[in-house]
């Protein structure tokens, strides 16, 4: 029995659409799939980080909604990349909460729209000058190595933290001159995608490492990768805190002090999704604080 229900599943996957679930449908079912199997959450988390950077650096209308619509694309592509590429791993365990194993989309459907995306997002990067597309497509493709092979090895984080990292880039890149980013701000936001990177992996530790998935989370185990979730987030936030030059403010002591209490609590409970909502939580915090500092 649990033969022909595992070879059920893998050709379900190879024909698309998964065996069980509710037929894909069209139109306004279609969008629900893909926009649910799109991680909605962090795809607008990022967008919205790049949205405050691109008005704290003064970039005009035009500029502005290049940068912010290339990284929309981007993200929507990676997503949908995620989804697709963890099909089969996903029905092996039984994830009824992602679309594809529910049967709300199609795997055809899935993989065009990541095209489409991915296609859409050149353009759009190269919009906002050579040296700021480059750098926003070489954040893209490090996601996309994570979803198709970097995410089974060691270095997991390193897409998480060369994507994050070079997100600030793209946004000072296209401005007039195209300096570079401070130091500072490239450091904070590798930090903070490491950090994104062990807390959004510690609800699917143990389901993970039974279909073959090997990163460095799940190598270090759940208490360790809690941990070091919380020290990075930290370091980021202390990064943003005391790296700009001047004096800190009010807001910056306040957030040190939010910050250390949030992941202290996300240490103490390790499973579920908490470890990763304290980490938005906190990165829209600091988005905050950039926007403050940044501001002309």
């Amino acid at each position: 029995m649990p033969a022909r229900t595992t070879q059920t599943r893998e050709n379900a996957d190879v024909t698309g659409s998964a065996a069980s679930g509710p037929s894909p449908g069209s139109g306004p079912a279609l969008v629900r799939g893909l926009a649910a199997a799109c991680h909605p959450l962090p795809a607008a988390a990022v967008t919205l980080f790049a949205a405050a950077l691109t008005a704290a650096a003064g970039h005009g209308p035009a500029r502005a909604a290049a940068t912010v619509g290339a990284v929309a694309a981007g993200q929507l592509s990676v997503g949908w990349c995620n989804d697709r590429a963890d099909l089969r791993r996903d029905l092996a365990t039984g994830r009824q909460d992602k679309p594809l194993v529910a049967g709300t989309v199609t795997g055809a459907a899935v993989t065009r729209a990541a095209a489409v995306s991915l296609l859409l997002c050149v353009p759009l990067s190269l919009a906002c000058g050579p040296l700021a597309g480059a750098a926003h497509l070489v954040g893209v493709a490090a996601a996309w190595a994570y979803n198709l092979h970097l995410k089974r090895t060691a270095a997991s984080w390193l897409p998480y933290a060369l994507a994050f990292g070079l997100l600030p880039a793209f946004v000072t890149l296209g401005l007039p001159g195209a300096p570079w980013p401070p130091p500072w701000l490239t450091a904070a936001a590798a930090l903070l995608g490491a950090g994104a990177h062990f807390a959004n992996v510690l609800p699917d530790i143990e389901d993970d490492l039974a279909t073959g998935v090997a990163g460095l989370p799940q190598r270090l185990g759940l208490r360790v990768s809690a941990a070091l979730a919380g020290l990075l987030v930290l370091g980021s936030t202390v990064t943003l805190v005391l790296g700009p030059p001047g004096r800190v403010t009010a807001y910056g002591w306040t957030l040190l002090a939010a910050t250390s209490t949030a992941l202290l609590l996300a240490a103490r409970r390790p499973a579920g999704r908490f470890p990763f909502l304290a980490t938005m939580a906190v990165a829209g915090a600091d988005v905050i604080l950039l926007v403050v500092e940044l501001r002309p």
